[in-house]
């Protein structure tokens, strides 16, 4: 029989079956999949993120068979250790695992499991929404309103940038990158180029798309939207000499993972009106931001919320459960990561 108590904003679970750790707070359907199944679930009571040795201690402590964990825990060697032998899977909450050491988790022969395909519509929304926000200039008209500047139409005031018959660079040809390109193709009638490690034939029939160098992408683009993961070979894929391939009146978007593009080097060409604006729902130095990123008035800034839908949030908050009750019953995963 399972022990549920509530004390310090913490939940408390005991069973004599599986136990799993979760780092942070989630959507209830996760917890409410694991605890269907029977087992124990303990959930952090801290409001924020978990330091390392934090970590390591309740690891150490708890005994657990599995870990639920965010893309802001850092998995490493020591962590695994931590877990012990007991500990079958971490399962990570997000579609990225740059947070995992995949190095130390084959020599753990550790199970990781990541969230894959249920946020794709949800960030291509999300990335849409902001290249329409930077390029009609939503955030600064919503400002000079509430500001009490508005004094009645002008012809002048605040003008944008239309998307339709712009050009639109995908830098990644993913799943959301896809997505973005199709819906850029197909709703607003803009011409895609992409950049992607080989090209896609198909792709191209299907959306009259043009395969490009980086180089070339970027100087023939009006919006570049970044849309690959982060690697040794794409962190600050996107700096100085890049920013100054492009457009002077072009927009730069990410929502990918912010070290792919130089923070410090974005602030510049933004001053300097290298380029017209950006729109970022990620940061090179989560959760800080390069010195006067804030203050620019032609970029738009979003706290990692690409995903952030209640629907979403919650089928990866399932999936992840669904990962670690596969590999707590013997089975693969179907989203371990290899």
């Amino acid at each position: 029989m399972s022990i549920v108590r509530a004390a310090a904003g913490m939940l408390y679970c005991t069973h004599m079956e599986k136990k799993i750790f979760v780092t942070r707070r989630i959507p209830e359907r996760g917890i409410d999949l694991l605890k269907s199944k029977g087992y124990a679930v303990e959930v952090s009571e801290k409001d924020g993120v978990l330091t390392k040795d934090e970590l390591i201690t309740r690891l150490k402590e708890g005994a657990y068979d599995a870990v639920l964990c965010l893309l802001t825990d850092k998995i490493d060697e020591d962590v695994f250790v931590a877990g012990g032998a007991q500990c079958k899977i971490f399962a990570n909450y997000a579609v990225g695992f740059d947070n995992i050491d995949l190095e130390a988790m084959r020599r753990h022969a550790m199970t990781v499991t990541n969230t894959p395909g249920v946020l794709t519509e949800t960030v291509a929304e999300h990335t849409f929404a902001l290249m329409l926000a930077i390029a009609h200039r939503i955030a600064e008209g919503d400002a000079y309103t509430k500001a009490g500047k508005y004094k009645g139409w002008a012809p002048m005031l605040l003008l944008g940038t239309d998307l339709f018959g712009k050009t639109l660079g995908v830098v990644g040809l993913g799943r959301i990158g896809s997505l973005v390109a199709h819906h850029a193709a197909k709703g607003f009638g803009m011409k895609i180029m992409y950049y992607d490690p080989k090209p896609n034939a198909e792709f191209e029939k299907e959306y009259g798309a043009t395969f490009a160098d980086l180089e070339t992408l970027l100087k023939g683009s009006d919006f570049v939207s970044i849309h690959v993961p982060l690697l040794p070979t794409t962190r600050h894929l996107i700096g100085g000499p890049q920013l100054n391939m492009m457009k002077k009146t072009a927009y730069l978007v990410n929502t990918s993972r912010g070290p792919i593009v130089d923070e410090q080097a974005l602030v510049t060409a933004l001053r300097e009106g290298t380029i017209r604006g950006a729109a970022l729902d990620v940061f090179e130095h989560e959760p800080e931001l390069t010195p006067g990123l804030a203050e620019l008035s032609n970029a738009i800034l979003t706290p990692h919320t690409a995903s952030a839908t209640e629907e979403t949030r919650s089928k990866m908050a399932e999936l992840a459960a669904q990962n670690i009750i596969e590999a707590l019953e013997g089975r693969t995963p179907p989203n371990k990561i290899v």
